[in-house]
């Protein structure tokens, strides 16, 4: 059949509330122009992230319903623990609360000033713990992932070349540690190659500098490689999962995404004496080891998640309803990330909106546009998400201008994203209307998180 269905049936629901556009004009200018400042109840389709937004499945409310709140050496944490290492590969699992709490116990331990951490693209908090450390975030991605409208298979892949080459001029003592996110979360969701993996984890053995995966979307990468690179075809996503961890030295993961967590995250190491000193800190900002900050009932939900995100019918369904989407943005003349990534859809907002400077933040004037329009929250992957400023305050703007429109599993259907689609298009046909934005009020570290802005004056 032509048609993919969802491979689930709805047993609950929550009501979604509606809004007018007047109405929207108004909250929108007391949220001060901040998609994060706006209630839940007044969103119609909140895109906003896929982080903690899944829907999980009755086996997880039942696995909820027996989790073991053992303060030390629960039940649940084992259970927990058995399939985080099935999976990874990886001897030593640590619980935390979520994902940049383990991003903040890794980056606190091998972190510090004169240091660099290296990635394909750091995603926001990984950011901003490697700088609280004192680090420095510093970004190596491929060529054809600068540019929006190319098609290639894998753009979330990290330069190998320049790679190598940053090793050598930096030192390899002064990199602690290379990082690669799966799928490429601030470039578009885009994809990693197995090749790509591999070539960097040899590239790293050979200086000596750990690598470690930001398996957030594991699964879905997992897919793309499925279908995308040859020799994988006819391989389960379970056994690409463990070849793909294999070439790491460990792994931070947030399992408010691809484990259909409404909370939690770990770490996985094979190093022994750098899991001593995380489980140290462990102790004293989370937990004791075997919750990591984590209620049992959420060890259980996240370990069956971990399980059911490996079903390839339902990875099928997933990528598929991203790439639906896409399609019709696409077939309307709207500028978006090619091809479409896992868990969202990225609209090239520098290319839409070309009259808005990238100091007046078009990604960020585009979010605002699609709230007023649809009541749809997105998020901007921009100047003012990752701008920063040089030493005279003038701008120094992100690689790309995009928004985007995370689609949280299992959650909305195909009318849903039909309505999503028609939105865009009729902000698009009017996108000249569209001001851009100046900020009235920023924090030192993801300022994006509570910033307030106004519209230029005309």
């Amino acid at each position: 059949m032509k048609t993919i269905i969802e491979p689930f049936k709805i047993k609950s629901v929550e009501q979604i509330y509606f809004t007018n556009k007047s109405q929207r004009i108004e909250i929108i200018k007391k949220a001060h122009y901040n998609p994060f400042l706006i209630k839940a109840d007044d969103v119609i389709i909140d895109l906003l992230t896929d982080s903690g937004t899944s829907a999980m499945s009755s086996a997880q409310w039942a696995g909820i319903m027996i989790g073991d709140e053992s303060y030390a050496g629960s039940n649940s944490f084992f259970r927990f623990e058995k399939t985080v290492s099935e999976i990874t590969g990886m001897p030593i699992v640590i619980p935390t609360h979520q994902g940049r709490a383990s991003e903040k116990i890794l980056f606190s331990i091998i972190g510090g000033k004169g240091k660099y951490i290296i990635s394909n693209t750091l995603f926001d908090t990984t950011r901003a713990n490697v700088e609280a450390s004192g680090a420095e975030g510093v970004d190596i991605l491929c060529a054809e992932g600068k540019i929006p409208s190319m098609i290639a298979p894998f753009k979330g892949n990290i330069d190998t070349n320049a790679l190598e080459k940053f090793i050598k001029e930096k030192g390899a003592e002064n990199i602690p540690l290379c990082i690669i996110t799966v799928t490429n979360n601030s470039g578009g969701g885009q994809p990693v190659s197995m090749q790509n993996i591999k070539e960097s984890s040899i590239i790293c053995k050979k200086y000596g500098i750990p690598m470690f995966i930001d398996a957030c979307r594991f699964a879905e990468n997992c897919y793309f490689i499925k279908k995308r690179e040859k020799g994988y075809e006819n391989i389960s996503v379970r056994e690409i999962a463990k070849e793909m961890f294999s070439y790491a030295d460990g792994s931070t993961m947030s399992a408010k995404k691809d484990a259909f967590a409404n909370i939690g995250g770990f770490i996985t190491l094979k190093n022994e004496e750098l899991a001593t000193k995380c489980r140290n800190l462990l102790i004293i900002t989370e937990g004791f080891p075997t919750y990591g900050g984590l209620a049992g009932r959420d060890l259980e939900a996240i370990a069956i998640g971990l399980n059911e995100v490996l079903d390839e019918n339902y990875l099928q369904y997933r990528i598929r309803s991203t790439e639906y989407l896409s399609e019709k943005l696409v077939a309307a003349g709207v500028p978006v990330m090619q091809p479409s990534g896992g868990h969202a859809v990225y609209i090239d907002a520098k290319a839409m909106l070309p009259h808005i400077t990238v100091d007046n933040y078009p990604g960020q004037s585009l979010v605002a546009a699609l709230y007023i329009e649809g009541g749809i929250r997105g998020v901007e992957i921009g100047s003012l998400m990752f701008g920063k400023y040089d030493k005279n305050g003038k701008l120094i703007p992100a690689m790309m201008e995009l928004v985007r429109l995370a689609i949280p599993r299992r959650v909305y259907t195909q009318s849903h994203i039909d309505y999503v689609a028609e939105v865009i298009i009729e902000v698009s046909k009017n996108r000249e209307k569209i001001k851009g934005l100046e900020i009235t009020y920023e924090a030192e570290a993801l300022r994006h998180f509570t910033a307030k802005l106004k519209e230029v004056s005309s």
